[in-house]
């Protein structure tokens, strides 16, 4: 399942042998298994052998910030990463219970509520596999526009998975975008929140992973979440509760999904790229 020389540089970080090791849903970037030791303990693997070299360092990093919020959402607690692997603590997927869902609004409000001066963060990091820029910016929209939508539109024009005359209608509509989106202090940003990255633990409590972290506009963030569904009706009305979105967000979610459709497209190519198409032909 894993590499000899990988296990021995797990065995080394652990300090113990690998009793057994258990197959578990990586995603679609990834390989994951669930470790026993021999004392007993619990660990979560995760390993690609051909992820850039510093990919499982900066998803560490990106979980140690999101900790620091103290929001109230279980993180798992980085053991240790190498350059093909990260070693986390194992947190038991359970079933939510009835206030899971109210705490996980609740709790994703909290975390957005931790602040910076500028969009951005102080180092880039990884969305999947491919690369984010991070660079700071004192405008919402120069950021959306220069780190997230354009770097990947351009690596899916030359990738041949858009038509190099998509780029005329984004020109397009980023004229519009500073009348579009709201004005928003720049939270601190899971990044990549989707129903596949959540799960609530043995009590019920929401437990949040594989981060692509930043400060930005929420509204990025909570788009998403709509963008492939697993989040409840309760979960956005929690939300709301606790800190209201402004007026009209339907009205720009799809065009903040245009960054996440970008990187599904060139990511898996196919449907995604006619999203993409169909969203900037709307608005452009």
């Amino acid at each position: 399942m894993i590499s000899d020389s990988l296990r021995q540089n797990i065995r080394d970080l652990l300090g113990q042998p690998i009793e057994k090791m258990q197959p578990v849903s990586g995603g679609s970037i990834n390989q994951a298994a669930k470790i026993t030791t021999a004392d007993e303990q619990e660990f979560f693997l995760k390993w690609n052998n051909s992820a850039p070299k510093d990919m499982f360092a900066k998803e560490q990093r990106g979980l140690e910030l999101l900790a620091e919020a103290d929001s109230g959402l279980q993180l798992p607690v980085v053991i240790g990463v190498g350059s093909n692997f990260i070693v986390m603590t194992f947190i038991a997927e359970g079933s939510p219970d009835s206030d899971s869902h109210t705490e996980l609004g609740r709790k994703l409000a909290a975390l957005h509520q931790q602040t910076a001066d500028q969009y951005g963060l102080d180092h880039h990091n990884y969305i999947g596999k491919l690369p984010q820029s991070n660079t700071l910016h004192d405008d919402w929209v120069d950021f959306f526009i220069n780190e997230r939508l354009q770097p990947q539109l351009r690596m899916a024009v030359d990738g041949g998975k858009l038509s190099s005359s998509i780029s005329g209608n984004f020109k397009k509509l980023y004229k519009q975008l500073p009348n579009m989106l709201t004005d928003e202090p720049p939270g601190l940003l899971h990044g990549d929140l989707w129903g596949g990255n959540y799960f609530f633990d043995a009590d019920g409590e929401p437990a949040i992973y594989d981060p692509a972290a930043y400060y930005g506009n929420r509204e990025i963030e909570l788009a998403f979440t709509h963008l492939f569904g697993g989040f409840s009706t309760t979960f956005y009305d929690a939300y709301n509760e606790a800190w209201p979105l402004q007026p009209s967000f339907a009205n720009r979610k799809d065009i903040y999904n245009l960054y996440p459709l970008l990187v599904h497209t060139n990511l898996f190519g196919g449907s995604y790229a006619r999203q993409v198409e169909n969203i900037v032909q709307r608005f452009a």
